[in-house]
């Protein structure tokens, strides 16, 4: 037997297909051709395939930071309510598998590899996708196949050029603009706010949670071109949050007086208040019909790895996946009023291209020591050059390469009452998530 990358099948006496791993060999082996903004390979991807896109509908969701937790509330809420929910999210932690998940249900990985096949055939060799335009094809058939209701989309980067912009959505979300991906999407906040704006569309509503007054100004200019209904938080929506913990929702036409998310940190009820001002606009135009005692019942059960995930007790271990200046802050805030504790102890592995320093600068004051650490990925940055950024912001530092030998220095220099907060990257969360032993496969 021979296994060809570029057939991408294993091939003997019976002709067999290939395994899953030998799958994710040649799909991995697809980002050697890169980011390529552009929607022309997915759309001819998909037409290969009969355009199952075209027989969904979806929710798009694109924004700097809460997409995740945004789509999963949303999930969770729908799949509630008897319908069969499909959500499409990036990057996984630890299995490839958890990019697709219905009814919150992680695709099988052999189901998964049956829609691979379909699309791999018919494939132009000489023009090649990238993984995420191969991915997002993936997606939108196994969906279409599995007759989802809805779909809920989450962009890779950006949102005009990015590959999951091909669909026509019945809401599209932006949770909100900060700078990230600034060598794609540009180093001003305006630039950033264009091309997330890129996935509205004439006549789709949008909700947003964007406050910052230029990001508005952009999103409310597109709407209009566009026909497009725009639904803000804090103005046209909103939450208030009770001392017990639970919030009151206010939202375009429903009140709901009493809830609580099942998602640790202040900001996870702006998420919520995203979700839930998203399936108000869906009701409008009577495609659900929402019944609060579900709702409050979703709130309650949803679930989403690695945003303020407890790993442990004694110390308690906290898992987040901060990767930028703007989710280091809400890390921060949730450190302080969502964790009693006597010491912090981070463990820190961030990727070179992130804005490393922005997330120093606003976790580190509050630590008691930090361990930089490397995880096993190509854009890991150099834990000997954040120590030098580290110098200005704590006192206590140390660099250990080896991800569970730092882990396990964090332990040995926790007492029982301090918080080890471990965050830097999702690609460094996924490292860790095996390390206290979720499956691979």
């Amino acid at each position: 037997m021979w296994f060809s990358p570029l057939a991408g099948r294993q091939m003997g006496a019976e002709g067999q297909v290939p395994n899953f791993q030998q799958s994710l060999d040649y799909l991995y082996g697809l980002q050697k051709f890169g980011i390529k903004f552009g929607l022309n390979c997915t759309e001819n991807l998909l037409a290969r395939v009969g355009n199952p896109h075209r027989k969904l509908r979806f929710i798009h969701i694109a924004g700097t930071n809460g997409k995740g937790s945004t789509a999963a509330i949303l999930s969770r809420i729908l799949s509630n309510h008897g319908l069969k929910v499909g959500l499409y999210t990036s990057p996984h932690l630890v299995r490839f598998t958890e990019r697709f998940r219905l009814s919150d249900r992680e695709v099988s990985a052999d189901r998964i590899l049956r829609v691979f096949e379909k699309i791999r055939v018919t494939m132009d060799e000489r023009q090649p996708p990238t993984f995420f335009e191969m991915v997002t094809a993936m997606a939108f058939l196994y969906f279409a196949e599995e007759q989802a209701d809805f779909v809920i989309a989450e962009t890779g980067m950006g949102g005009r050029l990015d590959a999951t912009n091909v669909i026509s959505p019945e809401v599209c979300v932006i949770t909100n603009v900060g700078f990230d991906h600034q060598d794609f999407l540009g180093s001003t906040l305006s630039s950033i706010a264009r091309e997330k704006a890129g996935i509205i569309k004439q006549g789709v509503p949008v909700v947003t949670g964007a406050l910052q007054s230029v990001a508005q100004g952009i999103l409310k200019t597109t709407c209009m071109n566009k026909s497009a209904l725009l639904y803000r938080f804090k103005s046209d929506f909103s939450v208030r949050r009770k001392s017990n913990g639970s919030f009151q929702y206010r939202g375009i036409q429903r009140q709901l007086p009493s809830l609580s998310v099942n998602l640790r940190g202040p900001h996870q009820v702006g998420n919520a208040a995203l979700a839930l001002a998203t399936l108000e606009v869906l009701e409008q135009k009577r495609l659900v019909s929402l019944w609060p005692e579900l709702i409050g019942r979703a709130m309650r059960e949803v679930r989403w790895p690695a945003r303020l995930e407890v790993l442990a007790t004694r110390p308690t271990i906290v898992l987040d996946g901060a990767h930028n200046p703007q989710g280091a802050e809400s890390l921060r805030d949730a450190l302080k009023k969502s964790f009693t504790y006597k010491k912090l102890h981070l463990v820190m592995g961030i990727m070179a291209d992130k804005d490393i320093l922005g997330i120093l600068r606003r976790l580190l004051p509050m630590a008691e020591t930090a361990i930089f650490t490397q995880p096993r990925y190509a854009r890991a940055a150099n834990p000997d050059d954040i120590r030098k950024m580290a110098r200005p912001y704590i006192q206590k530092y140390y660099v250990i390469a080896d991800s569970a030998s730092a882990i396990q220095e964090a332990r040995h220099l926790a007492g029982p009452d301090d918080l080890i907060c471990i965050t830097g990257s999702l690609y460094f969360a996924g490292e860790v998530k095996e390390i206290f032993g979720e499956p691979a496969l």
